[in-house]
C-alpha cells in the first residue's frame, strides 16, 4: 500500500457538538436534522406502541393513586374531627382505611408494570439501535474506517446505546407520572386554599429557571464524558491487540501511563458532570424543602385566622409531599434526555453517514465473469486533496491469466487491487470486468466472484472449520477438507489438538503466519471465485511456509483471473505476464525471463534481491 494510504495518516473526525432536542439554531439545516432525529427517536417506538400505552397508563395510575391518598385522608381527617362519637364515623373510616390499602395495591401493581415490563420496552428499544448501528457499520466503506477508530465506534454502539435504553424506558413514564402529578396535586391544592396554591406556582418558574441552568452544564459535562469514554475504549482496545508489540519493546509502563492520561481526563470530565449534578439535585429538594416550610408557616397563619382547617391544612402538606416526587422525577427525566439524548445523537452521527460506495441506480447482478478485467485512464486518490496514487493508468488482463504486479513500495499496486472490488471507487476512467463497468452491477454479486487473499491475515476468534466456512456458509465437512487440501493445510490441521474443531484465538494468534495464510487461501477455495487477488501474502513468510503458500496459490490459480502482488519476485515467476508499476504507470511487462533479459526496472529489482 503507498505510504501516502489512509491507513497510514488515520485522521479521525472529531464528533459534532451536541445539541439538544429542544436547541434552536438559526441554520435551517441544523433544525431539519433536529426534526429528523426527533422522529427517528419517536420511531422507535412504533413496534412496542401497545407496551407503550400499558406503560404509560400505569403511570397515570401511579400519579392517580398518588393523588387519591391525600384525598382519603382528608375525608377520614374531615369525618373524625366532625363526628368523633358518631357509631357511623368508626364504619366509615375502616371503610376508607379499606380504600386506601386498595389504592395502595393499584399503585404497587402499576409500579411493577412500569419497573419491569417498561425496563423490557427499553432494551428491546436498546437492542434494535444497537443492531442498526452494526449493521450500517457493516455497510460502510473502507474509507469510512480510514478516518475512524475502531474503540470510538465500539463506545457508540456499546457504551452510548446503554444509556439509550434508559432514556427510552424512563423518559416517557417519569414525565408523565410527574406531569400528572403535578397538575393533580396542583388541582387539590387550588381547590383546597387559593392563596397558598398561587404562592406555590408563584416559586415554579424560578425552579425551572434554575433546573434549565444546570441542564445545559450537565449537557456539555456529558458530552465531554462519553467522548472520554470513546478515548478510553480506544486505548485499550489498540493497547490489548498489539499487546505482543507492547511486551516486545517492554513497553507496558508506557502503556500504562497513557492509559492513566486517558483514564485521568475521564474522571475529571465526570467531575464536572457531578459537580453540576450536585447543584441541581441540591436545587431541586431544596425548592421542595422551600415550599414545605412555606406551607407550615403560611398555613398556620390562615388556621389562625379562621381561613384554613386543620384537616386542610395536613392535606395540603401531603399534597407538598406528593409534589417532591415529580420534582426529582422531572430532574431524573432531565438526567437521561442529556445523557441518552447525546448517545442518540453520536449514534445518528454513524447512522448518517452515507455508504461512500453504493449500487448506481439501475445496476443489475453480475453473472458469473469470465474474469477479462479492463483499466481504462483509472484516476485515483485517497482524499480529495491528497496527492493522485493513480494517474490516467490503462491495462488489460485477459480470462484466466495469471498475472504479476511488482515494483517499489508507495506506487499504488495494492490501491489498483483494492478498486477491482470496489473497496474504493475511481475518480476517473473505469474498470470494466467482461467489457463491463463495474459500477453498473450490483456491489454484492461483484465481490462475489472476487476474492482477496491479504497480507495482513484476518482469522476470527473460533475453531479452524468455523474460519474456513467463511468463505461459504452452506459448505459441508467434505467441501472444508477438500478445500483445506487443496490449499496444502489439511495435514497441519490434523495435527492440531482437535483438528478442524481447534480454537484458533483471536486474530489466529495459535496458529503460525504460514498456516494462518494457507487457511485464507483454503477460504478463498471455497469461495469459488472467478478473479482471485493475492496481495503480498508471502512477504512476511520463512522459505518452507512461502514454498506451501506458492504451491496452495498455483492450484488455486487455474482457470481463474489471478493477480498477485509481490514483494519477493520468486513468487512471480511462473506468472504468464509480469507488470512493472513505477509513480508513472506501467514501465514494463513481459515474462519473467523477457524482463530480466530487457534489463530495465525488473532486472534492477530482481539483481537487488539476488544480491541480498
Amino acid at each position: 500500500m503507498p505510504s501516502h494510504s489512509p491507513r497510514a495518516r488515520k485522521n479521525p473526525q472529531r464528533p459534532n457538538r451536541f445539541r439538544s432536542l429542544f436547541a434552536s439554531s438559526t441554520d435551517p439545516a441544523a433544525r431539519q436534522r433536529n426534526r429528523s432525529r426527533a422522529r427517528k427517536f419517536v420511531s422507535y417506538y412504533r413496534p412496542h406502541l401497545p407496551l407503550l400505552v400499558a406503560d404509560l397508563c400505569c403511570a397515570i395510575l401511579v400519579a392517580a393513586t398518588a393523588i387519591a391518598l391525600p384525598l382519603s385522608v382528608n375525608f377520614v381527617t374531615t369525618r373524625l374531627l366532625a363526628l368523633p362519637e358518631a357509631p357511623e364515623a368508626f364504619w366509615q373510616i375502616l371503610l376508607f382505611g379499606a380504600v386506601m390499602l386498595a389504592i395502595l395495591a393499584v399503585e404497587v401493581a402499576a409500579t411493577f408494570f412500569v419497573d419491569y415490563q417498561g425496563h423490557v420496552m427499553g432494551a428491546r428499544i436498546e437492542a434494535a439501535v444497537r443492531q442498526e448501528l452494526f449493521e450500517h457499520c457493516q455497510k460502510l466503506s473502507f474509507g469510512f474506517y480510514d478516518r475512524q477508530r475502531t474503540g470510538q465506534l465500539m463506545s457508540r454502539i456499546s457504551n452510548d446505546t446503554l444509556w439509550l435504553g434508559e432514556l427510552f424506558h424512563h423518559g416517557p413514564e417519569d414525565l408523565a407520572i410527574a406531569v400528572f402529578k403535578f397538575g393533580g396535586a396542583m388541582l387539590v391544592l387550588f381547590f383546597i386554599d387559593p392563596v397558598l396554591a398561587a404562592l406555590i406556582l408563584a416559586l415554579t418558574p424560578f425552579a425551572v429557571a434554575y433546573a434549565l441552568h444546570f441542564n445545559r452544564r450537565m449537557n456539555r459535562a456529558l458530552e465531554r464524558s462519553k467522548q472520554q469514554i470513546a478515548a478510553v475504549n480506544e486505548r485499550v482496545e489498540d493497547a490489548l491487540a498489539g499487546i505482543r508489540v507492547v511486551q516486545s519493546f517492554t513497553n507496558e509502563g508506557l502503556e500504562t501511563d497513557r492509559f492513566a492520561e486517558q483514564n485521568r481526563r475521564f474522571v475529571t470530565s465526570r467531575a464536572d458532570g457531578y459537580r453540576s449534578e450536585a447543584w441541581f439535585s441540591v436545587g431541586t429538594e431544596s425548592f421542595a424543602q422551600l415550599v414545605t416550610i412555606m406551607v407550615v408557616v403560611v398555613g398556620a397563619l390562615r388556621i389562625l385566622s379562621g381561613e384554613l382547617t386543620v384537616a386542610e391544612m395536613l392535606t395540603f402538606l401531603l399534597c407538598v409531599a406528593v409534589l417532591v416526587d415529580p420534582v426529582k422525577r422531572l430532574a431524573n427525566f432531565a438526567r437521561l434526555l442529556q445523557e441518552g439524548y447525546t448517545g442518540f445523537v453520536r449514534a445518528m452521527e454513524i447512522l448518517e453517514v452515507e455508504p461512500d460506495i453504493a449500487d448506481r441506480p439501475g445496476a443489475s447482478p453480475m453473472p458469473v465473469p469470465r474474469g477479462a478485467i479492463r483499466f481504462d485512464d483509472v484516476t485515483f486518490r485517497y482524499e480529495s486533496s491528497g496527492p493522485q496514487v493513480l494517474r490516467k493508468l490503462s491495462l488489460d488482463i485477459a480470462p484466466g491469466e495469471f498475472v504479476a504486479l511488482v515494483g517499489p513500495s508507495g506506487v499504488g499496486k495494492s490501491t489498483l487491487c483494492a478498486l477491482i472490488p470496489r473497496f474504493y471507487d475511481v475518480d476517473a476512467g473505469a474498470i470494466r470486468i467482461d467489457g463491463r463497468d463495474i459500477r453498473d452491477v450490483h456491489l454484492a454479486s461483484l465481490r462475489r466472484h472476487v476474492a482477496v487473499v491479504q497480507q495482513d491475515v484476518y482469522l476470527f476468534a473460533g475453531s479452524v472449520a468455523e474460519n474456513l466456512r467463511y468463505g461459504r456458509p452452506d459448505a459441508s465437512d467434505a467441501e472444508i477438507e477438500a478445500a483445506a487440501r487443496a490449499a496444502n493445510a489439511h495435514e497441519f490441521i490434523m495435527a492440531l489438538p482437535n483438528g478442524y474443531d481447534t480454537d484458533v484465538g483471536q486474530r489466529g494468534v495459535k496458529l503460525s503466519g504460514g498456516q494462518k495464510q494457507r487457511l485464507t487461501i483454503a477460504r478463498a477455495f471455497l469461495k469459488d471465485p472467478a478473479i482471485l487477488i493475492f496481495d503480498e501474502a508471502t512477504s512476511a513468510l520463512d522459505n518452507e511456509s512461502e514454498r506451501a503458500v506458492q504451491q496452495a496459490l498455483l492450484t488455486l490459480a487455474k482457470g481463474r483471473t489471478t493477480i498477485v502482488i509481490a514483494h519477493r519476485l520468486s513468487t512471480v515467476r511462473h506468472a504468464d505476464r509480469i507488470l512493472v508499476l513505477t509513480r508513472d504507470g506501467v514501465a514494463e511487462e513481459g515474462t519473467h525471463e523477457e524482463l530480466v533479459a530487457r534489463d530495465g526496472v525488473y532486472a534492477g529489482l530482481h539483481s537487488v534481491q539476488a544480491s541480498i
